[in-house]
């Protein structure tokens, strides 16, 4: 299955993707005489996929009319944690003249860098230099911790197209500022869906690519990360419980510079492609006296 989140005049509300057409998921839930959550968020924390499953699989006489013309916004915008993972492809390790590290390396990101598709990227007064990443996101559906790897694909609510910012002049000031090079406003893109592990069936051969105006800058397989998906999953869950909602960023093919007038997008197989413009910040944003 497949889920989103659009906006609505009363918020943003939770979006299911059926037969070809564009549902929200509240009232598909109450045509069948059922509820669920009104947000995409609430319901990844109720725990209430496979129920829904089941009752949107019971055909169009219990659908509401589809959603014409539905703008669609980042699926939630307060994952209880976002865990990103550097210098994941063995590739983009090489291109870089770097050696992978022998365990994964991590940073997090807080909520508020989060922005949905079609939204601006905004270039930080700060950074003279900002890059973009395509990536592959984890969702996490369920609270786990101490995860055997095997289980790792249960653990899931779904896959999601990503893009991570960084402040790379900041960054290579010193390794130690990563979190504060990650964390400006607008550095986190993900969307629109976010698709449910039975229909990503064979991870591995699924292709990443970051797109830089319009051209395949960087490209690479799932195959090709040196700590799979479920790995990352399994270690990571005997440091912290994963709980869900969570965000999980797999690492990049490679990185783009971008600027101000740019566009950049990720591009994943089997996904929607997720596109952003890029803009500078005004230096005079903000400021007491500004126009």
């Amino acid at each position: 299955m497949r889920f989103a989140s659009y906006r609505a005049a009363q918020g943003e509300r939770a979006a299911v993707a059926l037969e070809g057409a564009v549902y929200d998921v509240a009232e598909v839930a109450a045509a069948a005489g059922r509820s669920a959550p009104s947000t995409l968020q609430a319901f990844i924390e109720s725990g209430a996929l496979e129920e829904f499953r089941s009752v949107s699989a019971r055909g169009n006489r219990a659908r509401p009319a589809p959603l014409s013309a539905a703008t669609f916004v980042a699926p939630y915008r307060r994952p209880p944690k976002i865990w990103g993972i550097g210098l994941n492809y063995r590739a983009h390790a090489h291109d870089l003249g770097v050696t992978v590290p022998e365990e994964p390396a991590s940073f997090m990101k807080p909520w508020t860098t989060i922005i949905g598709p079609g939204e601006t990227i905004r270039l930080p007064v700060a950074s003279q230099r900002v890059t973009a990443e395509a990536e592959l996101g984890l969702v996490l559906g369920r609270r786990c911790r101490d995860l055997p790897e095997r289980e790792a694909a249960g653990a899931l609510f779904g896959y999601v197209t990503l893009l991570d910012m960084t402040a790379e002049d900041i960054l290579r000031r010193n390794p130690r500022f990563l979190t504060r090079a990650k964390s400006f406003p607008t550095f986190l893109s993900f969307g629109p869906w976010i698709v449910t592990p039975d229909e990503i069936p064979e991870l591995g051969a699924v292709r990443v690519t970051t797109v830089h105006n319009g051209r395949a800058a960087a490209s690479n397989t799932v195959s090709d990360m040196a700590f799979s998906p479920f790995h990352l999953l399994a270690f990571f869950s005997r440091v912290f419980e994963f709980e869900p909602g969570d965000l999980l960023c797999t690492g990049t093919p490679g990185a783009v510079v971008i600027e101000d007038g740019d566009t950049v997008a990720c591009r994943i197989d089997g996904f929607q492609e997720l596109v952003n413009t890029v803009a500078r910040t005004d230096p005079t944003a903000g400021r007491e006296g500004s126009t």
